[in-house]
């Protein structure tokens, strides 16, 4: 088939039949609901630019595995060329949706696997490469997305996956048949689960001997027989359900829980099996690329924002205001920081023994506890800017009344060139921008807690150098 068009993509989602639960209520149309079709147009978007004449070169690359064109989303790095390619993409994309595109986990994943995978085989002569290697030819032919299932929610954070009462907060093996193995457990902040053709499942955490039954990764349709889509809440959800005081006109974000309930998956589609000891592999290969990818999206993010601000100025006739300015300045300082610690960690990508091109952990790790802080920040300042009707701005069905909404364009007017219906608009995507739960926590959170970053730059920095270079300037020989 090869790279699919956004038409053809949206026309795929809707032959697939997941089972998807919201509010309480089974969707059977899933592709066609507004609170959905938002969460898919974030993805659509990263066929759009694929078709799109500007940015095609750099979003559409050539696979050696099938010696075809391919998106990038389908491809592990082979190049430091490539690491800097996806943090590009990703802000050119992030400044387009101005939420998440829910895309680039799935790349994540096939990353972690495509270096695990073959360290697995070269110490137990498996086949877990051969079977990664086909599973990536499938879904650069078919130019699928991929899903990444990876945190589980893990009962009893003081005990062991063992030792939970139930087993089943962390999703483990149930059984092994000649033909395959059947899984039960559930994968949370799935982002963009109903997008994806496939969802990858790899563990959430390092195992111990004796927890081989969590060790386990592998890869299914999202639509498989006893996965069970649950969409979770968002502020601002409803309005796109009721067509209504949305602010982002086009796009949004939602994260299913995702339950598999005894789901069968084939040999043929399982990457990791019993092998413990490299659960802790896969999980920070994926960590640390996920979180350089950030960098990218998120400064992408604050580009709009900035700009979201600046028509603010305009539109309330401040921009001569000097604090704005500053301000301005501050949120822009923000996105260039991230976007440059993400394109170090790119630069600093060194070749693994399978092939595969990967970050430097350390900056991507930075990149994103400066992400946790500093996205909060540039929030702040965009809502200073903005004004107080970001919290509590009339419904567009107030406006659209007959008696009230005359009164309320008219006392809601900024400056007299701009009509009243843009400022409107322009305060409602700066609340979505705020607001919108299920992006904004993601900036803390997505990726792993800021104490998992910390843990990781610690461990992976060379601190016996800097201790060796400490102790020459003292003149200590040891």
């Amino acid at each position: 088939m090869g790279l699919m068009t956004k038409a053809e993509y949206i026309e795929s989602l809707r032959r697939m039949k997941p089972t998807v639960y919201m509010f309480g209520e089974k969707i059977e149309n899933v592709v066609d609901n507004p609170r959905l079709r938002a969460g898919i147009e974030a993805t659509g978007a990263t066929y759009e630019l694929a078709e799109s004449p500007e940015h095609r070169d750099l979003i559409v690359t050539h696979s050696t595995l099938t010696d075809k064109p391919v998106n990038r989303f389908n491809k592990p790095p082979e190049s430091v060329a490539d690491l800097v390619a996806r943090v590009k993409i990703n802000r050119l994309l992030g400044r387009r949706v101005g939420t998440c595109f829910q895309r680039c986990t799935g790349l994540d994943c096939l990353v972690a696997l495509s270096v695990t995978t073959y360290d697995i085989d070269r110490k137990y002569d498996t086949q877990y490469h051969r079977r990664f290697t086909d599973f990536l030819k499938h879904m650069q032919k078919n130019d699928f997305t991929a899903n990444a299932g990876v945190t589980d929610v893990k009962g009893d954070r003081n005990l062991s996956p063992k030792d939970q009462a139930d087993k089943d907060v962390y999703l483990h093996v149930v059984e092994k048949r000649d033909d395959g193995i059947v899984v039960r457990g559930a994968k949370c902040h799935q982002t963009g689960s109903l997008s994806a053709h496939e969802i990858i499942v790899l563990p959430t955490r390092a195992l111990r001997k004796g927890e081989e039954e969590f060790a386990v990764a592998f890869a299914v349709p999202s639509d498989t027989a006893g996965i069970i889509h649950v969409v979770g809440r968002s502020s601002l959800d409803t309005r796109e359900q009721d067509g209504c005081d949305c602010g982002n006109q086009r796009y949004s974000k939602y994260a299913p829980t995702v339950i598999l309930d005894n789901v069968f998956v084939p040999w043929e589609r399982v990457f990791l099996c019993g092998e413990w000891e490299f659960a802790a592999d896969l999980v920070a290969y994926f960590s640390a690329f996920h979180r350089q990818s950030h960098g990218g999206c998120k400064a992408g993010k604050i580009d709009c924002m900035v700009g979201a601000a600046l028509t603010m100025m305009e539109y309330n006739g401040t921009q001569k205001v000097s604090h704005h300015k500053e301000k301005v300045t501050d949120m822009i300082h923000r996105a260039e920081t991230l976007y440059g610690c993400s394109l170090a960690a790119s630069y600093e990508g060194r070749r693994m023994p399978s092939g595969t091109y990967f970050i430097d952990p350390v900056l991507a790790n930075a990149s994103k506890i400066h992400e946790g802080k500093e996205m909060a920040e540039a929030t702040r300042l965009m809502i200073d800017i903005a004004g107080g009707f970001v919290a509590d701005l009339p419904s567009d069905r107030d406006f659209d009344h007959p008696a009230v909404g005359p009164l309320l364009k008219k006392y809601l007017k900024g400056v007299e060139a701009t009509p009243v219906e843009n400022r409107v608009r322009m305060f409602r995507l700066i609340e979505k921008l705020a607001m919108e739960s299920a992006d904004t926590i993601s900036d803390i959170h997505g990726g792993g807690s800021p104490a998992a970053h910390r843990l990781t730059i610690f461990r992976e920095s060379n601190n016996e150098a800097k201790v060796t270079a400490a102790k020459r300037l003292a003149g200590i020989d040891e």
